[in-house]
């Protein structure tokens, strides 16, 4: 069992080996926490950039906090979790503040206010305990089932909302005086005060673009400087949350505002955005950046965007692999969910990727679309194949999951045994010859319940944590709650050509 000093020493090793750590003594102390390990953390622009923004805030000072590698570990030690900065207990400041990027974090933020010392419920807290706050990408699609948890929830892009929370918080002493403002603010949902969720928030283009503020060798993305080149998206795929009408769509940034931003000693870039390879001038940028002998990655490769140039360049600055999205199973179903990616396109890219001596290309895949039929799945066996011919291939295959503010919010889970089905059609179809990586499809499902749901489904993921977390907890906290996902409807959209909703089963629970 790891002690309370080997767990402080762990931590110093990774202060001792980051760039740009911001130290600062200000009136109102912020805990920024995230639900999730350091190594996953530490990969998140929008967590950097807030831990900058507080910091240029006159008045406020921000620490970090993660979720432990090992939980339990650190509960046996009986040590209060504190921030990496000055090693004071997250309980001990004004204001402990979560970004959040998916619904199973959820039981991340539980653990870390657990571990802190501070009731898990926002309603056995008092005013002696830190204003609690959530932001995050997990506002874009349902916040709501955060309600249980936490005072104030920062809708959207939170560039600006965070100076004005931080301003009242300073200027209002009294809690419920301080509630009441920041209900009445935009940008900002009080659930003590309104079960309404209002619209997300909008930084303004000058804001942007985020990146990165800590560069660390401890993290997915080692020691790589991460800088958005585009925010938001231009496309209308219909699952997507981030899509065209999302806080109006792409904005994209200069090449020469994001070489200006990027420090000469950072020799790896990830360039980060929901549709890079849309930016009308990303060649120019990349080629920039390669010429000056810098390795270069990008978040979202699109397929019918993939040149010559572009390909040979990510190449040339030290990728052995390319990931894009096939998404749908076959090009109906593509079609179908607005994704316009065709088989000449996929084609494109793998010639593209052997010209430019690559090792291996991997394609997302979503499992389980509405619609979804055993000729779908054959395309795919097909297409698959062929292009196993041209370059070795691997699938990363997801069970599809229905978002909240989207389109398809309300399409059914199809179901596990259906999905593993499926999976194990497709591996016994391509026989070797093509890598099936697939997410769990139990655990999907729990994401699916929890994206679909209210506050009891919040309420759940308490009562699951509790029970130990396992799907059966899971199981057995939704059925006790009466957790139900959220009523099939759909968005007019002349493009979505998917079943009707009197097509759509029932969501299958597992067995």
């Amino acid at each position: 069992m790891a002690t309370s000093w080997e767990l402080k020493q762990q931590i110093e090793a990774r202060l001792a080996d980051e760039q740009g750590t911001l130290i600062k003594d200000a009136p109102v102390r912020v805990a920024l926490c995230y639900p999730s390990p350091y190594h996953v953390a530490m990969s998140s622009l929008g967590f950097q950039t807030i831990y900058r923004e507080i910091h240029q805030h006159p008045a406020a000072t921000a620490e970090r906090s993660f979720l432990p590698d090992d939980v339990e570990a650190w509960r046996a030690s009986r040590t209060p979790l504190f921030t990496y900065e000055s090693g004071r207990p997250v309980s001990e400041h004004d204001i402990v503040a979560f970004s959040v990027a998916y619904e199973i974090e959820l039981v991340g933020l539980l653990d870390v206010l657990d571990l802190s010392g501070l009731p898990v419920l926002r309603e056995e807290r008092g005013p002696e305990h830190p204003l609690v706050v959530a932001g995050g990408p997990l506002t874009f699609s349902n916040p709501v089932t955060m309600a249980p948890f936490v005072d104030v929830v920062v809708m959207g892009e939170a560039e600006e909302t965070i100076h004005a929370l931080l301003a009242h918080y300073e200027g209002t002493p009294d809690r419920e005086r301080l509630l009441d403002q920041l209900a009445a603010l935009p940008g900002f949902w009080v659930p003590s005060r309104s079960m309404v969720v209002p619209a997300v928030g909008k930084a303004e283009d000058a804001r942007l673009p985020a990146r990165s503020q800590i560069i660390t060798p401890h993290t997915e993305l080692r020691s790589m400087y991460l800088i958005e080149a585009e925010r938001g998206c231009s496309r209308g795929c219909t699952y997507c949350v981030m899509r065209r009408t999302t806080n109006g769509g792409m904005r994209t940034v200069t090449p020469e505002r994001v070489l200006e931003l990027i420090p000469a000693e950072a020799r790896r870039v990830g360039l980060v955005g929901a549709a890079v390879t849309d930016h009308p001038k990303l060649p120019k940028l990349l080629r920039t950046l390669v010429e000056d002998g810098r390795s270069v990655s990008i978040s979202s490769l699109r397929a019918n965007r993939l040149t010559d140039e572009i390909v040979g360049l990510l190449r040339q600055s030290g990728a052995k692999n390319l990931t894009t999205a096939s998404d749908g199973a076959s090009e109906r179903l593509r079609d179908a969910i607005d994704r316009k990616t065709k088989e000449k396109d996929l084609l494109n890219v793998a010639e593209l990727c052997r010209k430019h001596g690559y090792q291996q290309l991997k394609l997302y895949l979503m499992v389980g679309l509405p619609g979804e039929t055993q000729a779908d799945l054959d395309e795919l066996l097909r297409f698959g194949t062929e292009l196993s011919k041209i370059i070795p291939l691997a699938y990363g295959c997801a069970p599809f999951v229905a978002k909240r503010n989207t389109p398809m919010d309300g399409a059914p889970f199809e179901g596990i045994p259906a999905i593993e089905k499926k999976l194990e059609y497709l591996r016994r179809g391509f026989k070797g010859r093509v890598d099936i990586r697939a997410t769990s499809a139990r655990w999907a499902w729990v994401e699916y319940m929890v994206a679909q749901g209210d506050e009891r489904a919040g309420l759940a993921a308490m009562d699951a944590w509790k029970g130990g977390g396992s799907f059966a907890a899971w199981k057995r906290a939704f059925k006790e709650r009466g957790v139900q996902p959220h009523a099939a409807r759909r968005v007019e959209d002349g493009r979505l050509k998917l079943p009707t909703l009197a097509h759509w089963p029932q969501v299958a629970a597992p067995a």
